[in-house]
């Protein structure tokens, strides 16, 4: 049987979609589309427009950007009619979702930068709202992403930017077929399957088309399901599990009284779905207000801040009970976010309870945050109380069964008697199958060495708390951090967090850590927070998690004694003044509001990657999301939900090079890690949650040796590939090796020795993929197309942070220094290493050209940096002239275009570029000018501006 044609899959679809109620047209230029346009705005506003009324509306479609042309399609444009009249006219009707005009055409043809034909166009209203590209079976689904990409690029935004309307990309290649929101920025990792209420997959592009491509069911996503997230000027679209969740609250809202909550795994994205689901109920007319709650006042303010980024008008947070008390009297506010807190207060005070008694009998729907956490006690009592009217939902990434529940008066309190049903669920198996979060590397660490005539002694067997305690314990864990900090987090390309038993034990490990610090034994920037006890007895300001105030909660099996125990308040000044001096910051812990401040400061510098290990005891383990957090340490017993919120800190997806959340444990954590996994996924989940262990990554590893020895069986044979078919299959074959290599990495003991691979080896091979990758970006900005364009080197799988200039220096240094026998072995090594750098490689010839004529003259080894400066200051300038002559460009002008893009980080338009010109170029040749140029300043600031800072 031969693979189907991408003709045969094109013109299935095409039949259909007309069969599913897609009306077809023919439309094979710009012309042919906009002539229809008129058409169907005409028909869907039910009127006619003039040539001069068109005209206008088009002029009016055509202005801004992705995100700005969402806005327009959404909102209503004013039209001044040739008669003086004004008409309000509807590009797509968001209410009635299916009473728009649906149609299907193949083969549009635009001519941008290039000719590009794209194969199937949902239009409605006129409109290229959804765009389909297929690849035949058993091509990459990433191909068909990778040429939209292109097609962004080089056709989407030329002449009217008709294709800038698009709001769904859906890729397929018969077999695998995703779906995705249209936006500047695009990754293939943010792509989606759709999937049934079951969490099943729907792959095969047949079914998926019946299902997602129904006329009623696009729209209805585009219109209902499509976020604009304001702060990124960014559209999302909800997952098919985030799909379900709204609707079954929004199903469970009109149609009954009862409660539920969505069992949703940490890391799936359960603030835009409550959003959403918030969102959506604010427009019933039946309920008054909707109150979305969280149970801590940093929870508070991002959530604040995350529902603003998606609509920034639809909420302001409530700083204290009474400016609670004052939006709930408020009828503008439909849509409140607080905390468990400030509603307390609000309904348990007599002064708030009284101006709010108006609502009691009002329809009123709560949706909690992580409902374990703040609804359990009096306050969802008094809730229930107060509110007759009410409703209440939850959201919970690990419900509370009975196995893990809390008693409170010898009653064991479940998510399920607070909230009733389980509307839907998609539990940490579902998300990592459908790689929404990454696997966990887990691997426990050993502390106590066999001695002499003493049995050896395993992590899992010891549970003895003054051990713990001990210095010796504590100071080889710290060494132990210390020495693998660098693999577990690429050299720094990551940040970790490192959890421990109590505040105590915290302060030792920081004082051990920054001790070495000074010592010069590391050079990692460390940080911490804790809440300190004003009263040694209060141990609810001992910052512990809720749940750990109940004697028999099993979430952190800490024994009573990790609690406050001192007054802990000198050490965390002290620390917060450590804090201020590295980042030049003016944090204190005065009072609350400080040290809120400080909590925030030292979120965004966590993200930020300015902070290597923060040091928490229970603080940050939930509800902190860090995309560039990759590694928890923990010295600490975590049980149940408690051990997989502080697990999931590491797994949330960012790119190619973080391919799993590592967990390095201290503690005897097997067995619960174990039954964690049981209670939240089932017990056969093992497999999918954790990856393989050492010796099968390095069985993968050499069997994917053995298909790249197939098709290059040496590194000089890379020369030797004819066609582009052997390119790309050499390609996808060592890209393979690199995802391999870079799990690998990960694991304390990898060594290539264990691999049929040779170090050297991999270094010479990753030279040849390099060139590769420069052969086809130059082939790129010609005229052909190759079958190459499409595939991802993914390179952040090669660069390496440490390999920078400042790195290449001191290897200069000592290059110069060395005898004359080693210079020539030496300088290969260098520029072997620069070779396989990705961020290095344009640098090569010049470097080398440093070696060969300016190195060994200088006389101080001092020098060498300096004088590499003035080289490369002198090169630069050469280079910036050179350009200048050769193109006839302004000097002065290109170095605004190249200042501006160091700024603002955004390339010069096609006009900006012309502009720099010494002549002005005839239209005929204007565009093959501007991408030649364009193309020539990025490569220049590639090569003697980037990463020239280190």
């Amino acid at each position: 049987m031969t693979t189907q044609p991408e003709q045969v899959l094109e013109n299935n679809l095409v039949s259909q979609l007309i069969a599913l109620g897609h009306k077809p047209i023919t439309i094979k230029t710009e012309d042919d589309l906009l002539s229809n346009l008129k058409t169907q705005l005409e028909k869907h506003n039910k009127t006619t427009f003039t040539t001069p009324e068109f005209n206008r509306i088009l002029l009016h479609l055509s202005k801004g950007n992705i995100f700005d042309k969402a806005k327009t399609l959404r909102d209503k444009y004013v039209l001044q009619k040739d008669n003086g009249d004004k008409a309000y006219i509807e590009f797509i009707n968001q209410d009635f979702w299916c009473q728009n005009q649906f149609q299907v055409t193949n083969q549009v043809t635009i001519n941008g930068k290039r000719e590009n034909r794209y194969d199937v166009t949902v239009l409605i209203n006129g409109l290229p709202l959804v765009q389909i590209e297929l690849k035949r079976r058993g091509i990459e689904l990433k191909e068909a992403f990778n040429q939209i990409q292109r097609y962004q690029k080089e056709s989407f935004a030329f002449n009217n930017a008709l294709f800038n309307y698009v709001q769904i990309f859906v890729i397929s290649n018969g077999v695998d077929t995703k779906y995705y929101a249209n936006s500047q920025k695009q990754s293939f990792k943010f792509t989606s399957f759709w999937s049934d209420e079951k969490n099943k997959k729907i792959t095969q592009l047949e079914p998926f088309a019946n299902i997602f491509l129904e006329p009623c069911h696009i729209a209805k996503m585009i219109t209902k399901y499509v976020v604009l997230h304001e702060s990124d000027k960014t559209l999302m679209v909800l997952r098919p599990y985030q799909f379900y969740a709204v609707e079954s609250i929004i199903d469970r809202v009109k149609n009954s009284d009862k409660n539920g909550y969505i069992w949703h795994t940490t890391g799936s994205g359960k603030t835009l779905t409550s959003f959403k689901a918030s969102q959506i109920l604010t427009h019933n007319p039946k309920i008054k207000k909707v109150v979305f709650v969280v149970d801590r006042q940093d929870l508070d303010d991002q959530t604040v801040r995350e529902f603003q980024a998606f609509d920034k008008e639809s909420i302001d947070g409530t700083e204290d009970t009474k400016t609670l008390v004052k939006q709930f009297l408020d009828n503008s506010r439909p849509l409140l976010v607080t905390t468990i807190q400030k509603l307390n207060s609000a309904i348990s005070k007599a002064k708030f309870k009284k101006q709010i008694e108006a609502l009691k009998g009002e329809k009123i729907v709560f949706i909690f945050d992580e409902c374990h956490r703040s609804q359990f006690g009096d306050t969802h009592r008094r809730i229930v109380n107060f509110f007759t009217n009410h409703q209440l939902f939850g959201f919970t990434g690990t419900p509370i069964f009975v196995k893990n529940a809390i008693s409170k008066k010898s009653i064991k309190q479940t998510t399920a008697n607070l909230f009733h049903e389980c509307l839907h669920q998609y539990v940490i198996t579902d998300a990592i199958r459908d790689e929404n979060v990454l696997k966990f590397s887990i691997e426990y660490y050993n502390v106590f060495k066999n001695k002499e005539g003493i049995e050896d002694v395993k992590v899992e067997d010891i549970n003895k708390q003054e051990v713990y305690e001990s210095n010796e314990y504590l100071n080889s864990i710290t060494n132990y951090i210390i020495a693998n900090h660098n693999r577990k987090t690429h050299h720094r390309a990551f940040t970790a967090m490192f959890c421990v038993s109590s505040v105590d034990i915290l302060i030792k490990y920081y004082e051990l850590l920054k001790a070495k610090k000074e010592a010069g034994v590391h050079r990692l920037n460390i940080a911490t927070i804790f809440s300190y006890a004003p009263n040694p007895e209060d141990k609810e300001a001992t910052g512990e998690i809720p749940e750990e105030d109940f004697p028999d909660q099993p979430m952190a099996a800490e024994p009573r004694a990790a609690y406050g125990i001192m007054p802990h308040k000198d050490k965390l000044d002290e620390y917060i003044t450590d804090y201020n001096l590295q980042f030049g910051s003016k944090h204190s812990a005065k009072d609350g509001k400080t040290f809120l401040s400080y909590k925030k400061d030292i979120s965004q510098r966590v993200k930020n990657k300015q902070i290597d290990i923060l040091l928490v005891v229970n603080m940050f383990l939930t509800g902190f999301d860090s995309k560039t957090l990759n590694t928890l340490y923990v010295d600490k017993n975590l049980n149940y939900h408690g051990l997989i919120q502080a697990y999931s800190r590491t797994n949330r997806i960012l790119n190619e090079k973080k391919s799993q959340g590592n967990i390095l444990a201290f503690r005897n954590l097997k067995q619960n890690t174990d039954d964690a996994i049981a209670l939240f996924s089932d017990k056969n989940a093992q497999e999918t949650i954790i990856i393989a262990p050492y010796e099968e990554q390095i069985k993968k590893f050499n069997e994917a040796y053995k298909v790249l020895m197939s098709i290059a069986p040496t590194v000089d044979s890379v020369n030797d590939l004819v066609t582009e078919n052997d390119e790309l299959e050499f390609a996808k074959a060592f890209r393979e090796i690199m995802r391999l290599k870079n799990i690998l990495s990960s694991f304390v003991e990898f060594t290539f020795d264990d691999t049929y691979m040779k170090d050297q080896e991999f270094a010479d091979y990753t030279s040849k993929y390099l060139d590769l990758y420069d052969k086809i970006k130059t082939n790129s900005q010609k005229e052909s197309v190759s079958i190459l364009d499409e595939i991802d080197f993914e390179l952040e799988l090669i660069h390496r942070d440490e390999i920078n200039v400042a790195y290449i220096m001191k290897l200069l240094a000592k290059l110069k220094d060395a005898k004359p026998k080693d210079q020539a072995k030496q300088k290969k090594q260098i520029i072997d290493l620069i070779a396989g750098e990705s961020e290095l490689r344009s640098k090569r010839v010049l470097i080398e050209k440093f070696i060969q004529n300016n190195l060994l003259k200088i006389t101080d080894n001092d020098n060498v940096e300096d004088e590499f400066k003035t080289y490369w200051k002198e090169e630069t300038k050469n280079a910036l002239a050179d350009l200048s002559t050769t193109e006839a460009l302004k000097q002065e002008k290109v170095e605004n275009i190249i200042n501006d893009f160091l700024f603002t980080g955004r390339m010069a338009t096609e006009d900006e570029v012309i502009a720099a010109l010494e002549k002005r170029p005839s239209v005929l040749h204007r565009e093959s000018i501007s991408t030649r140029v364009t193309q020539k300043i990025k490569d220049f600031i590639q090569t003697f501006i980037n990463g020239m800072d280190n």
